[in-house]
C-alpha cells in the first residue's frame, strides 16, 4: 500500500485556495466534496470523517454493534476494520475468506447469537463477493458493512462501485489507494437513518455544527449523545475533491503498476490486478526491483487468541507478501 503520494498541480491549487480563504474546517468545501462522492457512487448520502478508521468506527456503531453485540470480519482484514469493531465495544469474530482466488469471508460458520453485522472487505483493489454475503445477512438479519478501505474505485460483479451493495461503505483517503490526501475517510449510505447517525456522531453528536450557524441555519446547539471529532478539515476535502474528479485515471495508475509488480516479480499476482505477489520467494526479487517495502501480511487478530481457526487465510498469508505502489512518481 503507498504511503506517499505526489500532489498534481491542480491539488496544490485547491489547498492554497482553501488556505487563502477563512474556512479551515466541516466548511462548504467538506459539503462539496461529500455533494459529489454521493454522486460518484450513486448513494443518497455520504459523509466524510477523519480516517478510514473512523468510518469504519461509525459505520459500526450506526449498524448497532455495541458492547453486547459481535461482529465477523474477514481473516485477511486490516487492523483498522478490527480496531473500529473493539472500539465500539462489541467482539471481532475471524471469518475465513472462501478460497484463496478471491477477496470475502465465510461469514456464517464464524457468527454466534450475539453478531449484529458483518464487515466485508475489498483487499489489494480487487472486490469481494458481496453477493453471497449479502444473501446472509439479509437472512439473518445482520447489517452488511462494506469496508472499502483497499477497494476504492473498484468494481463488482454486477457493474455497482465497490462499498454500494451494503447498508454502509467505508473508505479510506489516506495516501494507499485512488484518492489520497494524507488521512481521511468517507462513509456512503442509501439509508438516512444511517446517515444521520453517522454524521451526528463524527462532530460530538451535536444538533449543528459551526458551518450550519455560520449560515444562519441554527443558532445554537445539543449535545445528544457520547460523540466523537472525527471530522476532516477543508484543505483535505478541498485535495480530495481535485482527486476525485480524475478517479479513473488515478485507478488507471495503479492498475498500470500492478503490471509492474508482476513483472518484476516473475509471478502471477495471488488476485488478478491486486498487490500481493504470490509465494513468498517472490519478496526478493521485488526487492532487488526497488520494491524494498515489500513485507508479510499483518495479522489483525494476533492479539485475540480466541480467534477462530482460518486455514485458507492463514495459508494466503503464508504464501505471499504485500508489495507498496505508490503515486508519489
Amino acid at each position: 500500500m503507498p504511503v506517499s503520494e505526489r500532489l498534481a498541480d491542480a491539488d496544490i491549487r485547491a489547498a492554497l485556495d482553501c488556505l487563502a480563504g477563512a474556512w479551515l474546517t466541516m466548511g462548504p468545501r467538506i459539503a462539496t466534496l461529500e455533494e459529489r462522492f454521493a454522486l460518484e457512487f450513486g448513494v443518497a448520502h455520504a459523509v466524510a470523517v477523519s480516517s478510514p478508521t473512523a468510518a469504519l468506527h461509525l459505520a459500526c456503531l450506526a449498524a448497532g454493534a455495541g458492547p453486547q453485540a459481535s461482529v465477523v470480519l474477514s481473516a485477511l482484514t486490516g487492523p483498522e476494520a478490527v480496531s473500529a469493531v473493539r472500539l465500539a465495544g462489541a467482539a471481532p469474530l475471524r471469518a475465513d475468506v472462501v478460497d484463496a482466488t478471491a477477496p470475502g469471508l465465510d461469514a456464517e460458520p464464524a457468527a454466534d447469537g450475539r453478531t449484529t453485522a458483518v464487515i466485508c472487505s475489498h483487499l489489494c483493489g480487487m472486490p469481494a463477493d458481496v453477493a453471497t454475503v449479502a444473501e446472509v445477512c439479509d437472512a439473518r438479519g445482520w447489517t452488511l458493512i462494506e469496508d472499502g478501505t483497499a477497494g476504492l474505485g473498484a468494481r463488482l460483479a454486477s457493474g455497482r462501485p465497490a462499498g454500494t451493495a451494503g447498508a454502509l461503505g467505508c473508505f479510506s483517503l489516506a495516501p494507499g489507494g485512488a484518492i489520497g490526501v494524507g488521512e481521511g475517510g468517507m462513509v456512503i449510505t442509501g439509508d438516512e437513518r444511517l446517515a444521520a447517525r453517522v454524521r451526528s456522531l463524527r462532530s460530538h453528536a451535536m444538533t449543528s455544527v459551526t458551518w450550519d450557524r455560520h449560515r444562519g441555519h441554527a443558532d445554537t446547539y445539543d449535545v445528544v449523545d457520547v460523540g466523537f471529532n472525527y471530522r476532516l478539515d477543508e484543505p483535505r476535502a478541498a485535495i480530495a475533491t481535485s482527486q476525485l474528479g480524475r478517479l479513473e485515471e488515478r485507478v488507471g495508475e495503479l492498475r498500470r503498476r500492478c503490471e509492474e509488480v508482476r513483472a518484476a516479480a516473475g509471478a502471477p499476482l495471488l488476485w488478478d490486478a491486486a498487490v500481493a505477489a504470490r509465494s513468498a520467494p517472490a519478496a526478493a526479487p521485488l526487492r532487488a526491483a526497488a520494491w524494498p517495502g515489500a513485507h508479510a501480511w499483518p495479522d489483525a487478530f494476533a492479539e485475540l487468541p480466541e480467534a477462530r481457526p482460518a486455514p485458507v487465510a492463514d495459508a494466503v498469508r503464508r504464501e505471499s507478501c504485500l508489495v507498496p505502489l505508490s503515486l508519489a512518481g
